[in-house]
C-alpha cells in the first residue's frame, strides 16, 4: 500500500484532520505507528460505538497503524458512570469487547489496555502531576467537554479535572502518535499538541472522527459561525444512551430498530442534518461487503415509481433532495439493512453464555449520565 493509499483510506476516518502533514511524515518515516482511542464503559453500547467503531478502526488498521483501544474504567468512575462503582464499569468493559468480537473488528490489530492496569505504574501518575503542573487550572476546565460535562466551576469536581491529566497522560504513556477519537474529544488532544513539547514528547497527530445524530434530534438549520459553536452543536446533537430511542443499540430487536427508525427524525428532501441520511452514509454504505451487495435497493410499489437501485451515497442524497425518494421508503430500507446488521450480533449473545451473562447483568444496571 502506498502512502497516499494509506492517506486516504485514514482520512475517511477522518471529519477532520490537525497535523495532516506531520501524519504524512509519520507514515513516511516507516516506523510502527500507534492511534488510540479511549471509551468510558457505561451502559449499553449502541451502534455508533459498536458498528461504526468497527468500521473506522479497521480502516486504520488497514493503513498498517496498531490501534490501542483504552478501557477507560477509571476515568468513567471519576466521571460517576455506573454511580462511579468501579467492579460495574469494568463488567460493561468486558461486555463492550465482546460486542466488538461479535460485529467485525479486527482484533488481530488491536490491542486492549485497562487503565486499571495503567494506574498501578507510579510512572503514570509522575506523568499525570507533570501535566497537571503545565498549566493553570482554567485551561484544564476548558476541556470539560470531554466529559459530556458544562464549563462551570460549580458542576466540576476535583476528579474531572484529574481526569483531563489523565487523558493528556494516556496519549504519551502509549506511545500514540495519533489521536483517533470522535469530535467530542478535540479539546483534550488539542491540550495534548499544546503540553507534549513542553514535557520533551511529540505533538499528536488527531485524526477526530464523525459522531452519529441522535435519531430523534429536531434542527433548526442553525448558522454556526465558530468553530467553537460546530463542536458545541456536535455535542448536543449527538446520540445520547440516556434516551433509549436516539440511537439503535447493537443488541435491539427487529421491532426496536424498526420503532426507532419509524420514528426518527427525516423532513422530506432536507438532507443537513438528517439522522437516516447519517445511518446509510456512515453505516450502510460503509458495510456494503456485510450485506453482500454492490447496491443498494430501496423497495417501493410500482405505482410510486417501482424499486430505486443506488450506487452511492452521492446518488443517495441527491435523489433525496429531489423529492424522488419518499422518507418512509428509505425508513423502510434502513430497517431491513440495519437489522441484517445487527442480527449477527444479537445471535452471537444469544449462544455464547459468558456474553450472554454480561449482557444480562449490564441490562441491570442504571446508567448515570
Amino acid at each position: 500500500m502506498t502512502i497516499q493509499e494509506k492517506l486516504n483510506l485514514i482520512k475517511q476516518v477522518g471529519e477532520e484532520i490537525i497535523g495532516e502533514n506531520e501524519l504524512v511524515k509519520l507514515l513516511e518515516n516507516g516506523e510502527e505507528l500507534i492511534a488510540y482511542d479511549g471509551f468510558e464503559p457505561s451502559g449499553q453500547i449502541h451502534i455508533a460505538q459498536g458498528l461504526l467503531r468497527a468500521i473506522n478502526i479497521n480502516k486504520i488498521t488497514k493503513a498498517g497503524i496498531k490501534f490501542k483501544m483504552l478501557v477507560a474504567d477509571w476515568h468513567a468512575m471519576a466521571n460517576n458512570k455506573m454511580g462511579g462503582d468501579l467492579e460495574k464499569i469494568q463488567t460493561v468493559g468486558r461486555y463492550f469487547i465482546e460486542v466488538w468480537k461479535a460485529c467485525g473488528m479486527d482484533l488481530s490489530k488491536v490491542e486492549f489496555v485497562w487503565v486499571s492496569d495503567l494506574v498501578k505504574d507510579p510512572k503514570y501518575w509522575e506523568l499525570v502531576i507533570k501535566i497537571g503542573r503545565s498549566n493553570a487550572l482554567r485551561r484544564f476546565i476548558r476541556t470539560a467537554e470531554i466529559m459530556g460535562r458544562e464549563e462551570s466551576l460549580d458542576k466540576l469536581t476535583g476528579a474531572m479535572i484529574i481526569y483531563s491529566c489523565m487523558q493528556t497522560a494516556d496519549i504519551f504513556y502509549l506511545g500514540a502518535k495519533i489521536c483517533q477519537l470522535g469530535m467530542d474529544q478535540r479539546k483534550v488532544n488539542m491540550l495534548a499538541r499544546e503540553i507534549g513539547p513542553q514535557l520533551g514528547f511529540y505533538k499528536p497527530v488527531i485524526v477526530s472522527h464523525h459522531m452519529l445524530l441522535g435519531l430523534n434530534v429536531k434542527t433548526q438549520n442553525l448558522e454556526i459561525k465558530t468553530y467553537e459553536e460546530k463542536i458545541k452543536r456536535t455535542i448536543e446533537l449527538k446520540m445520547s444512551k440516556s434516551n433509549p430511542d436516539s440511537a439503535i443499540f447493537m443488541t435491539d430487536t427487529y421491532e426496536d430498530i424498526k420503532r426507532k427508525i419509524n420514528k426518527a427524525y427525516c423532513p422530506e428532501g432536507e438532507i443537513n442534518d438528517n439522522p437516516i441520511l447519517e445511518y446509510y452514509k456512515y453505516i450502510v454504505f460503509e458495510s456494503l461487503a456485510s450485506l453482500k451487495v454492490d447496491k443498494l435497493q430501496i423497495k417501493r410499489p410500482q405505482r410510486f415509481g417501482g424499486d430505486i437501485i443506488l450506487s452511492s451515497f452521492q446518488d443517495l442524497e441527491k435523489k433525496f433532495a429531489n423529492k424522488e425518494i419518499h422518507p418512509m421508503d428509505l425508513k423502510t430500507a434502513l430497517i431491513e439493512y440495519l437489522n441484517q446488521l445487527i442480527k449477527p450480533v444479537r445471535l452471537y449473545f444469544e449462544k455464547n453464555q459468558e456474553a450472554k451473562a454480561l449482557l444480562e447483568k449490564v441490562k441491570s444496571f442504571q446508567v448515570t449520565k
